[in-house]
This record gives C-alpha cells, structure tokens and sequence, in this order.
C-alpha cells in the first residue's frame, strides 16, 4: 500500500476524479476517501467491488450451511434425490 497514493482527503478526490478512477483501475488498490482527517469511504474498480460481493455471498452460503447441520435441518443425499424426483414428476405432470 502506498499510504500517499491511497488515501486521499475528499478535496483532492473532486479536483483529481478522473486521475484518482484511473489510478484504481490500473493498480487494482483501493482509494481511502478522508474528509475532516477521517476516513469516509472506499474507492475501488468495479471487478474487485463484484468479486467482493461474489465472496461475501458464498461465505453467507457457508454460514447458512454450517447452521443447518448444526441445526440438524439436513438431508441424505438418498433423500434429496428422491424428493427431486418427486417434484420433478410433479412438475411434468402439471405441464402436461
């Protein structure tokens, strides 16, 4: 991290908008927005920000997971496949 490019106070942000977006597509390295010496926001390029979402969605996938085994809200995979098959009949037969 090199402090004296990524952390920036909001004023040089509105002067520099288009150098600060170049500067955070080109390293890939998040810009620290301050405004009155605290920091108020995170500038980053739009592919980290959607593998970011990506990450945090699986990692509730995860948890969500890991609570329904302790939860014992769990099936066999024998009884998983018999349940889709049943609602796969279903699903023809009302198509029909």
């Amino acid at each position: 991290m090199n402090i004296k490019e990524d952390i920036r106070p909001i004023s040089y942000i509105k002067a520099n908008a288009a150098e600060i977006l170049e500067q955070v597509n080109e390293t890939r390295r998040p810009v620290y927005v301050t405004q009155n010496g605290e920091a108020r926001a995170v500038l980053v390029d739009t592919e980290s920000y959607e593998n970011m979402k990506k990450a945090i969605g699986f990692l509730k996938l995860m948890t969500q997971g890991e609570r329904d085994i302790v939860e014992g809200k769990v099936l066999s995979q024998e009884d998983f496949f018999l349940d889709l098959d049943r609602e796969l009949d279903n699903y023809d037969t009302v198509r029909s």
